[in-house]
């Protein structure tokens, strides 16, 4: 059903309305938008006619949004930012379209990104927009086309696609070791852990699987796992790390199995789309891809971990 006209306002009105709650004023937006003070006064006078709802009260000259307008300027700014993103990517890529995906940042970095070369050679007419989240999110207000995703196959309203299963790691640095000997899982206790807030069980898992249940890790917190192995190579702490992430640090000897090798983790890794999207051309082709890579179906005939 079409949506009445009056409750479509023109982008100039909207962008008026924005510019005014963003900035505090009618001068102010009329600098931000390049008008004069009284057409951006016309313009808000000329929504709220429309919407046949008071936006402002009037003190003196000054303009007060009301809390109906507070709340309106929320949606009217993730609308606006919407078809800005919306905008840059029919700039990006007229042809073949372009998926805007959300990565986990050392997962992106490490596993996605030198592969992605072998993607946009099989598909040269989509563009690939990155963006990083560490967490689940909505996907009508992000504007993202798909996300890789660790945890349960429980995202809201999303079709899945499990990629492959996680083995932790307990890494340290040779030195490190050296100084702080670990001949048992036990050894741990009162080590520094280092820790990922967004997995703040992990240890705790990792020592339940060595028959250690009553012990709380102690340790520095990171947000990612990039600058978590870094501070592992140079001395900080026992790091748990996913094994494929830290495949390179093992193999070079900047960093060691502290105890016991590889643990299995409680969540995988999904290529994550919202429902709406299954059917979009690059999402297709990219999830096909992607699905061939994990299966070992590079070009090489090798998945290189």
């Amino acid at each position: 059903m079409a949506t009445p006209r009056r409750l479509l306002p023109s982008v100039s009105l909207l962008m008026a309305f924005e510019s005014v709650i963003r900035t505090g004023s009618t001068l102010a937006a009329a600098h931000d938008l390049s008008l004069t003070q009284g057409a951006v006064s016309r313009l808000i006078q000329n929504l709220e006619a429309q919407l046949g709802v008071q936006l402002f009260r009037r003190e003196g000259r000054r303009l007060v949004p009301t809390d109906t307008a507070l709340a309106y300027a929320r949606d009217v700014a993730k609308a606006m930012d919407l078809i800005s993103r919306a905008s840059m990517r029919v700039r990006s890529a007229p042809g073949g379209g372009t998926l805007a995906l959300s990565i986990l940042p050392t997962f992106g970095t490490r596993w996605l990104a030198p592969r992605l070369p072998r993607f946009l050679a099989k598909n040269p007419g989509v563009t690939i927009n990155l963006g990083t989240r560490l967490r689940p999110f909505d996907f009508a207000e992000e504007g993202f086309d798909a996300a890789i995703h660790f945890g349960e196959a429980t995202w809201p309203g999303a079709g899945f696609a499990k990629l492959f299963d996680e083995r932790m790691v307990a890494c340290a640095a040779p030195g490190f070791l050296a100084s702080h000997p670990i001949n048992a899982p036990a050894d741990m206790i009162g080590l520094p852990l280092l820790q990922l807030e967004t997995r703040p069980d992990a240890w705790a898992g990792w020592l339940a699987h060595h028959g250690i249940t009553d012990a709380a890790p102690l340790g520095m917190l990171f947000d990612q796992f990039a600058p978590m192995i870094q501070s592992a190579i140079y001395g900080m702490g026992v790091a748990l790390l996913p094994e494929f992430l830290a495949r390179a640090e093992l193999a070079d000897g900047r960093l060691v199995d502290a105890w016991g090798g590889p643990v299995p983790s409680r969540g995988s890794y999904y290529l994550v789309w919202p429902l709406t999207a299954d059917g979009y051309p690059p999402l297709i082709a990219f999830r096909e891809w992607l699905l061939s890579e994990v299966n070992g179906g590079s070009e090489d005939g090798v998945l290189a971990w």
